[in-house]
């Protein structure tokens, strides 16, 4: 399932961010932010973003961090790596950009403040394993930060936002990149995994961690999970 995904990803990095922007009405950039905020981001920490993407996560950190900290950004998907070292330079904001997979960090123990992930977790063959692997590379009492798709409810919003995801993001997606499979396969994956109580029952059952907590985001669209590190 990897081997695809990185397939996936590599097709549609050149209008990822685009699609971004579009689909999440320019909300993903506020989310980051709360996730950073939640992170207790801080002057002089060094922090590891996983499955980077063309790199937005990673530079809210930088200007978190600022001067004195370290940013270091991984993705398996190289075309991805390629767009977020650039966009690095443009903004005058320094990460080290390497080509990972969150099941084998290239790291030591112990090596960040901070692990995060945005919007890859669901994509990880082994969610659990990654969220072990991500606290791995934490000192204890550090943070492991996700950010992820949740599941909208109630009577009005959760039924508008299903029709949203099933049927617009697809065809816009799909519009915007040439790729309408890999924008069904988004919206499907968002769906299907868990989300709220039962991702923080996941990262409670990995072992990894002495405290988690959670805060949604715009009615449930996103969630932001924090775990301190044992």
């Amino acid at each position: 399932m990897s081997d695809q995904i990185k397939e996936m990803f590599g097709r549609v990095a050149t209008r990822y961010d685009l699609a971004n922007h579009v689909l999440s009405w320019g909300m993903h950039h506020r989310w980051r932010r709360r996730a950073v905020a939640l992170a207790e981001a801080a002057t002089g920490m060094a922090v590891c973003d996983c499955a980077s993407g063309t790199g937005d996560l990673a530079l809210e950190f930088r200007r978190a961090v600022g001067p004195q900290g370290r940013v270091i950004g991984t993705d398996f998907c190289k075309p991805m790596i390629a767009l977020a070292v650039p966009k690095a330079t443009r903004n005058n904001l320094p990460v080290a950009y390497t080509v990972a997979d969150v099941l084998t960090l290239p790291f030591a123990n112990d090596a960040f403040d901070v692990s995060c992930i945005a919007f890859g977790i669901r994509n990880v063959d082994d969610p659990a394993r990654g969220l072990i692997e991500m606290a791995r590379v934490v000192r204890p009492g550090g943070k492991v930060v996700v950010l992820e798709f949740g599941q909208p409810d109630g009577p009005l919003f959760g039924p508008l936002y299903r029709w949203y995801a099933r049927r617009i993001m697809p065809a816009v997606g799909g519009w915007l990149s040439g790729r309408r499979s890999s924008y069904s396969y988004l919206s499907d994956s968002a769906a299907a995994f868990p989300s709220g109580s039962a991702f923080i029952d996941l990262m409670r059952q990995t072992g990894a961690f002495r405290a988690v907590k959670s805060e949604p985001l715009t009615g449930k669209v996103a969630y932001v999970y924090v775990g301190e590190v044992v």
